[in-house]
């Protein structure tokens, strides 16, 4: 179930990008491993998609590289050190770079008690749209978009 979801936050990503951006994309998906048929689609359309996962697929020499587009399909609730991994995230980006978070933000302080999203042991990390309004005020990254479930952020040049 998760594959599927996960190929269908990137597909559409890539398609926006190809729009904007000619010639070939070099992207990384971070926290999640997309199905072979996916990684085909992908790279039949010019591009190539690295992965990491520190559990599935720990390759650390994909960190070392810089990327034009960066997906992190529900991975940002279980960064027990988030801004480790902004840090590092913001480094892999080239300037223009473009950051797509899928994570469920919370949009009422005062409902997080019965927020069932809190339950998962693995989610330890809860974002709101002021979060990333923050990051981008803080960092060199524009916010775009940060509505329901995902977040799309531009690291400016």
């Amino acid at each position: 179930m998760k594959q599927k979801q996960l190929s269908q936050f990137i597909l559409p990503l890539l398609a926006q990008l190809e729009q904007q951006q000619a010639g070939s994309l070099l992207g990384l998906n971070f926290g999640r491993i997309l199905d072979d048929e996916s990684l085909t689609t992908i790279e039949n359309a010019g591009h190539k998609l690295n992965q990491y996962d520190p559990f599935f697929a720990p390759n650390h020499d994909v960190l070392k590289l810089e990327y034009d587009f960066i997906c992190c399909y529900r991975v940002f609730e279980h960064f027990q050190y988030p801004i480790k991994e902004w840090a590092l995230l913001s480094r892999l980006l080239h300037p223009g770079g473009w950051l797509a978070i899928s994570t469920p933000l919370l949009t009422e302080l005062d409902g997080f008690a019965k927020w069932h999203y809190k339950n998962n042991l693995t989610h330890v990390s809860f974002y709101q749209r002021q979060t990333f309004e923050y990051l981008a005020n803080n960092s060199d990254f524009e916010l775009l978009f940060a509505a329901k479930d995902l977040v799309l952020m531009q690291k400016t040049s």
